[in-house]
Formats: structure tokens, sequence, C-alpha cells
């Protein structure tokens, strides 16, 4: 009877343990806390939805914001992420110049930054990584695309520029090499006549659109640094009846922009993949967590997106 007594007694022990493991819930790895650039804009939304869906299956809690364009509201909201200690802190920045204070305090409070996007390649600030769209690379599909566009005869092209944001600098710069390469070979030129800040937004992408038409209304190409701004520029040739005139090659591949190079409105677009860039930020913070080393920038190819692959997309309409 002891012996019996003494064998219940070790089976309600180890019951008890292991209903004790059981119902104690899985300690979360820590937050990530992101402030992208704006979540208006549908690309930055898809890093935020997928850097949060990938964090939370990886075991971490995810906050995304919106810094709305706005480098005192980021720097701010930078700020609250440093008071709550988070694991690390992803930012898209609003100002790559005006953003490094802030990056600062949150060196010195050993909280890992990681940039995605946006870059911030000032001095005086440590970042873990850049993780980003080739974005030299897209502005020479881009280049490319408007030399096939144009075709033989060469033209007058306009750029719709974001000047304060570095991506957009190095689109316009792979874009200009490719075009000034294309000049130099003796072909029909591609002059580019204009380049005026477009916000990279609809309302302003018209106005910048719609100038250039007036002075230059021979104009045959618009390049626009991203699809909100390419969209703006079509609405402003329908309305001076040039919309068959003028070829518009964008920059993203949003759906509403992919659905514009179907129904024939945009030409073509080098495409980002937002949803790598934000499954690629939780595994960059993973690698980071078990101190593994990383490059400086893990940089997305882009894939030019032009009206017959827009044919064959199952998710438009």
């Amino acid at each position: 009877m002891k012996v019996l007594s003494c064998l219940l007694g070790l089976i309600l022990s180890l019951c008890l343990a292991s209903c004790g493991k059981t119902s104690s819930p899985t300690a979360p790895r820590g937050t990530i806390a992101a402030s992208l650039l704006t979540l208006d804009n549908p690309f930055f939304k898809v890093i935020g939805d997928h850097l949060t869906s990938e964090g939370q299956k990886q075991g971490y809690d995810v906050v995304v914001v919106s810094g709305d364009k706005d480098v005192a509201k980021q720097s701010n909201q930078v700020k609250d992420f440093i008071v709550k200690k988070v694991s690390a802190i992803v930012l898209s920045p609003c100002d790559s110049k005006s953003i490094v204070p802030v990056i600062q305090e949150a060196n010195a409070a050993g909280i890992p930054v990681f940039t995605v996007d946006v870059p911030c390649n000032e001095p005086g600030v440590k970042l873990v990584t850049q993780i980003a769209t080739d974005n030299y690379g897209g502005g020479k599909e881009a280049g490319a695309a408007m030399i096939e566009a144009l075709g033989p005869q060469g033209g007058k092209v306009a750029i719709l520029h974001l000047k304060q944001v570095e991506s957009c600098i190095l689109r316009v710069q792979g874009f200009r090499e490719v075009i000034d390469a294309h000049n130099a070979s003796g072909k029909p030129a591609i002059e580019i006549v204009a380049e005026l800040e477009s916000g990279g937004a609809k309302d302003l992408g018209y106005k910048a659109a719609e100038d250039t038409l007036q002075a230059h209304p021979d104009l045959r190409g618009i390049f626009a640094i991203n699809d909100p701004a390419a969209l703006g520029a079509r609405a402003a040739l329908e309305k001076a009846g040039k919309e068959n005139q003028v070829t518009i090659i964008g920059f993203d591949g949003q759906p509403e922009g992919k659905q514009a190079i179907k129904d024939g409105k945009i030409y073509a677009d080098p495409i980002q993949f937002p949803d790598k860039m934000g499954v690629q930020l939780v595994h960059s913070i993973m690698t980071w967590s078990r101190g593994l080393p990383q490059p400086e920038q893990i940089l997305i190819p882009t894939q030019l997106y032009r009206q017959a692959d827009a044919l064959k997309d199952p998710e438009l309409e």
C-alpha cells in the first residue's frame, strides 16, 4: 500500500507539472516597432502588413505607425519606442537628414535600428541593415522602358520627382544614365526637358504634368517616380486631350498602377516587392538577435511590368 501510495503521488505530481506547463503562455520574443513614411501609400501598407504577419508568426509583438511624411511626428514616434524599450526599430525616414538625432538616441539606448525602402546614409548613425528595392537598377529599367516606348523618333521627356527621398533620387539617377547612354550612341535623342516636384502624390503629379504640358506642348514621355504621381499625370493628360501623345512610365507596381498598365494608361512599371521587404525585415531582426553578421544593405531587384504581364495577372480585373 505504501508503494502504491507513492506511485499515485508521483503520477499526480507529473500531471500537475504537465498541466502547469500547458497553461503557461509562451513569452513573446519582444516588440518590433516601425514608423513608415506614410500608410496612405499602399506600398508602405504592404510592408507594414507583412512585417506584422511575419513578426507575429515568429513570436514578436509588432507595432506599425505612419510618419505621415512629417519628420517631427516620426521623431516623436521613435522617442516613444525608445521609452517603451522595444526590441528593434524599423524606419522608412520622412527625411533622411533630419531623422539623424533621434536615430542617435536609439543607438545610445542600445536599440537596433533597421531602415526599409528609404535609407539614411548620413554620418553619425548606426544602422544594422537597410532593406530596399534596387532603386538605381529600377531606374535603369524605367529608362529602358522609355526608350522602348518612344521608339526611333525619340522626343521630349519630363521627370516627376520626389527629391527629398533618397530612393527616388536613385531612381532618377538610373533613369538619366540610361537615357544619356542612349543619346551618346547617336540614336534619335530623348531630351529631358523638365524635372518637377511631384510629392509622390496624385494631386501634385497632376499639377506638375499640367505645367509641363503648357511649357512643352510637344512632350512625348513622362517618367514618374511612383504610381500615385503617374496616375496624377495621366489625369492631366486626359484633361489636355494628350493621353495618346504622351507615354507614362511609372514605378512601384501598386494594384492601381498595375490596373492602369492593363488598361493602357501607363506603359510600364519597374515593380517592387514590398511583401518581401516586410518578411526580410523580420528575418534580419532575428539574425541580429542571434549575434550573426549582416550586410549593410539588402537590395531586392525590381521587375519590369508591361501590359502583357498585366493581362496575365490573376489579381487584376
